[in-house]
């Protein structure tokens, strides 16, 4: 048929143009690159052997045929009258009676297109016209001349300028408007007279016209004998379609006649078949046609015959009708002579077997189609579908519904819900701000077709049904459009994720992710916003709460990105707060979005809010803050661990005699602290208090550690016997003579130096100087507590998590001391520091200057044995100690050391064993001696140890230096009164001994076990008499 415009597609089959492409599912492929309706299904199933050229042509003649008594179709009366741009002008012109009563001429405004809310045209009446004749100035479209025309470029419709004009006729508007030649047309004429001579009044539906055609159309009245050849195969395939390949009344399979009329097809395929009035061929086509035309379900007589109302070919040869309404110029307009034109085709209903259900339906879907084909740019043709819609619906609920009806109308329905759906379940790509306005026309038109398909078509029959998308089971309106909103708003966070390549935060590097999520809130946020601005006032006709709906979605879809991105974190990074914090004002703003858009709800909102997971933001900051403590301070318990392993407590170098563990351990506590506070939060009173406390129980068993160096009391020598002295002994003049010196033997002793003159060297051990280390570490911690208790107390990021913790920070800033989160550990630490100070004094006192103190002072004789080489020694080693001390620790260290030179010297004087015997006239050189001994203290270092302190702690000594200074008499006096009022018996009587005291190791003057012991030590008879007769006690050896 040459080469077709875009209107080709008011055929059944589509064309090749974007207009028509939903048309024919056979044709569909090969144009799929250019039409913007290819993804709207075709509903009415394929006609496999006819093209939509045979479909148009077909359906042409059908109409013709039907309406052949009418004017203008070759009937009588076919009168003429003027447009109303004509001398009887005026808008009423065209309106008359007459001429609506002949139907010749049409009036501009169409009642139909008035009650679908349709336009009319811009353009003239008179575009409709002919000039001359009735015949005049038509040229056939298929010729190139045509196809350049001056007035019509499709279609070549030549109105020369000098001629009259005329409006045109019902028949000649469907010959142009389904594109049939004229002499297509005249063909047709001659040829329905020429066979229906005398039938003027017989009925379409009883008219085989394809039979009817072949036998009255010669080859002669055709171009050539290709164009017969051609024509004929058509007339032939449309018998096989209507007769064979989709009857009305199911065939049996072995019908004969069925069988012979495949040989004739199968022999037109190659040549013409013989028409002639003597043709046997035409005989046994006749025969076959006429009886499968005739055939009814009961076999009683019919009254009608069945060639073109089988399914779906009588409804592809209605759609073609249908298409011809839009006006082949302005394919979006409907023709205003559309109510004529309707009423016309309504004639060829008894022909294909059409009702008007399946005219309502029809008539729907060419509407839609056209919407969908011309480029979804006429929002008439969609809101004139809705219309239609209504009567589609009503329809569904009869009764008396056609099998075949239910199967289409769910075809139907599916194929144009489903078109729709796929928008509006997209609807943030497919509609931008400019035609959002087609969203509101869309959204009724779904909600109808899914509404009549739930409602009014069974289950069967949906189940039959081949659907592109399956349809989600929720309910009408309110609920569906709640479906699509979040189904939009998920797809268009998706589609922002992925042009973002934000798809996979967890395999992106922590800033990255950090960057993708800021900028996913940002977007989302965004997207929030115009949803409510552009789509919400659309939606909320159907929804109350559609933005609601939306940010809660948004909510869900961002909460589950953020926990993605969670997971990926290993501890809390300023980046994680940053997006945190981000994600909690987005929150905010999406909740108060739900809010305002919920107040008018029954619940007040409360169902859609109860959607919305919180992020929690404030709890997964404290749990992410909860974790990074715990991972720093196990990194701190770490190093307190190496240190019980390793530690040596060697100095870690000459300018810092620390322990490196020491050191170590409150880098890592300052370094916690200081970023702990260098998180951007405001962190509460709770969880400063919370990292004190863990910090502090860490120091404290470091300290513990530290302390852990034993006891002085391992250092003091056992106390030796109690015994008398022997005086004039010989046995003791030649044990002197043989050991000019003696000592008390004390197990681990090592002597560290030794006497060179003058100028001995220190004698203080590699372990006393350990204890030195220990001790500096320990202050070392002391002073670095006081730096972190600073920082934790005055911190402007502390946020007070209670009222009582708000009074103890504020009483804390107001006494501006750092005495409230590690009170503890500096108790702990000052306990340490005096246990290492007494056992590193005792150390140094009993162990390193064993040999000039305790071993030497005043053996044999006190003249010979004074205490000056221990004073010299002394001093060297407290020199020592002060170049190895800091100085917080020097004054505590020396304390001890002084204390426990005392406790040495009493020892010489009490419990020096058997080689110290002393006179009463010994006294004052004793006394001379401690006086020496405490003047090294008084004046050690600038006033380390004030002379009261020194004066105080020698006042037990000086009390005991005092009793050797006493008479014997006077000593057992005392003796003897003290023991009687220790033991509780008052006075001695006749007969009763006095009772030995016990030894309780403190002495002093007062103590009756200190006399008894300066008794022991008193080389003088009546001591030694005293010891015998009172106590038994043995003599020295």
């Amino acid at each position: 048929m040459g080469h077709h415009s875009r209107r080709d597609s008011v055929a059944g089959n589509p064309p090749s143009s974007s207009s028509s492409s939903a048309f024919s599912p056979s044709d569909h492929h090969h144009h799929h690159h250019n039409s913007h309706g290819y993804d709207l299904s075709w509903p009415f199933s394929k006609l496999d052997s006819l093209d939509r050229e045979d479909i148009r042509e077909t359906a042409y003649e059908v109409f013709f045929t039907a309406c052949r008594s009418s004017p203008g179709f070759g009937g009588k009366n076919a009168l003429t009258f003027y447009s109303s741009d004509h001398a009887d002008g005026g808008a009423g012109g065209l309106g008359t009676v007459a001429a609506r009563a002949n139907g010749v001429g049409m009036a501009p405004t169409s009642r139909m297109k008035r009650a679908l809310g349709l336009k009319a045209l811009k353009r003239s009446p008179t575009r409709r016209s002919l000039s001359g004749g009735i015949g005049g100035g038509v040229s056939n479209p298929s010729s190139p001349s045509a196809a350049h025309g001056s007035a019509s470029p499709r279609f070549g419709f030549t109105v020369p300028a000098a001629r009259t004009r005329r409006p045109l006729t019902s028949a000649e508007i469907m010959r142009q408007q389904m594109r049939v030649t004229e002499q297509s047309d005249n063909r047709l004429r001659k040829t329905l007279m020429r066979s229906l001579v005398g039938q003027l009044g017989r009925r379409a539906e009883t008219i085989i016209l394809p039979l009817e055609l072949l036998r009255h159309l010669k080859p002669s009245e055709f171009n050539d004998a290709h164009e017969y050849h051609l024509w004929q195969k058509r007339q032939i395939k449309v018998l096989e379609a209507g007769l064979i390949d989709h009857p009305s009344i199911p065939l049996e399979k072995s019908n004969t006649f069925v069988m012979r009329l495949r040989e004739i097809i199968r022999a037109s395929e190659s040549k013409p078949i013989d028409t002639g009035k003597n043709s046997e061929t035409l005989r046994a086509l006749c025969n076959s046609v006429v009886s499968l035309s005739w055939r009814t379900p009961n076999g009683a007589p019919a009254e009608v015959c069945h060639w073109a109302d089988g399914f779906p070919l009588n409804l592809h040869l209605y759609l073609a009708l249908l298409q011809s309404i839009f006006d082949i110029k302005e394919e979006t307009m409907v023709l205003d002579e559309v109510d004529e034109l309707l009423e016309l085709m309504k004639k060829t209903w008894s022909t294909l077997g059409i009702t008007k259900q399946f005219h309502n339906l029809c008539f729907t879907w060419v509407l839609f189609y056209q919407y969908v084909s011309t480029g979804q740019t006429e929002s008439d043709l969609l809101c004139a579908a809705f219309a239609m819609l209504a009567d589609v619906g009503n329809d569904a609920k009869r009764p008396d519904r056609d099998p075949n009806y239910l199967k289409f109308l769910s075809s139907v329905l599916a194929s144009m819900q489903s078109w729709s759906e796929k928008r509006l379940l997209n609807y943030h790509e497919y509609f931008n701000k400019g035609i959002v306005g087609l969203m509101e026309n869309l959204l009724p038109l779904a909600l109808s077709a899914t509404k009549i398909l739930d409602e009014d078509v069974t289950a069967t029959v949906l189940a039959e049904q081949e659907r592109e998308e399956p349809t989600v089971d929720v309910d009408h309106a309110g609920n569906r459009v709640d479906y699509y909103i979040r189904s939009s708003t998920r797809n268009a966070f998706t589609k922002m994720i992925e042009q973002g390549n934000f798809s996979s935060v967890n395999v992106l590097d922590e800033e990255e992710a950090t960057e993708a999520l800021l900028q996913v809130a940002k977007e989302t946020e965004d997207l929030a916003v115009k949803e409510k601005e552009t789509f919400s006032p659309i939606l909320k006709r159907w929804h109350p709460i559609a933005a609601g709906v939306a940010s809660v979605t948004l909510h869900q879809c961002y909460g589950a990105l953020l926990k993605q991105y969670l997971a990926g974190m290993s501890t809390l990074t300023s980046d994680t707060i940053g997006v945190l914090q981000r994600a909690g004002k987005l929150e905010k703003i999406l909740v108060q979005m739900v809010v305002e858009d919920s107040v008018d709800c029954e619940d007040g909102g409360k169902a859609i809010v109860r959607e919305m997971v919180p992020y929690e933001v404030d709890s997964v900051i404290y749990h992410l803050l909860q974790k990074w403590i715990e991972e720093r301070l196990e990194a701190v318990k770490e190093c307190l661990d190496r240190a019980k392993e390793n530690e040596t407590w060697n100095p870690k170098s000459k300018t810092d005699p620390y322990a490196q563990s020491g050191v170590e351990l409150m880098k890592l506590a300052k370094e916690t602290v200081d970023n702990f506070f260098e998180i951007p939060i405001g962190i509460s009173d709770d969880l400063v208090q919370n990292l004190a406390e863990r910090l502090e129980a860490i120091f404290q068993d470091y300290t513990t550690f530290a302390a852990s160096c034993g006891t002085k009391q391992s250092y003091v020598p056992q106390l030796p016997p109690l015994t008398r002295c022997n005086r004039d002994s010989k046995f003791i003049k030649l044990w002197k003579r043989a050991t000019p010196t003696c000592s008390v033997p004390i197990e681990g002793i090592q002597q560290s130096a030794t006497n060179e003159g003058h100028h001995p060297r220190p004698s203080t051990s590699r372990g006393t100087q350990r204890l030195y280390i220990r001790l500096n570490t320990l202050n070392y911690l002391l002073s670095h507590l006081h730096s972190l208790d600073k920082i934790l107390s005055f911190s402007p990021r502390i946020v007070p998590s209670s009222t009582r913790n708000q009074l103890r920070s504020s009483s804390r800033r107001q006494l501006g001391t750092s005495s409230a989160y590690f009170d503890l550990a500096r108790l702990s630490i000052q306990t340490a520091a005096q246990h290492v100070s007494e056992v590193a004094a005792y150390r140094l006192i009993f162990l390193d200057s064993n040999s000039v103190f305790y071993d030497c002072l005043y053996v044999d004789d006190v003249a010979n044995a004074r205490i000056r080489p221990a004073l010299r020694l002394l001093k060297q080693n407290l020199t020592l100690m002060g170049a190895i001390l800091t100085d917080r620790a020097q004054a505590l260290a020396i304390k001890e050391v002084m204390k426990a030179s005392f406790e040495a010297y009493l020892m010489v004087l009490l419990a020096g064993g058997s080689c110290r015997v002393f006179c009463r006239s010994d006294h004052e050189m004793i006394e001379e001696d401690f006086d020496s001994l405490k003047r090294v203290f008084a004046t050690c270092g600038e006033g380390l140890i004030a002379e009261d302190v020194v004066e105080r702690e020698a006042e037990t000594v000086e009390g005991v230096v005092a009793l050797m200074g006493q008479s014997t008499e006077q000593l057992m006096e005392d003796f003897s009164i003290l023991a009687c009022e220790a033991s509780g018996i008052g006075v001695v009587g006749a007969g009763h001994k006095l009772p030995m005291p016990p030894t309780t190791g403190r002495w002093n003057r007062a103590d009756p076990n200190t006399i008894l012991r300066v008794l022991c030590y008193r080389n003088d008879r009546a001591a030694n008499l005293f010891l015998k007769r009172t106590f038994q006690l043995a003599k020295r050896r």
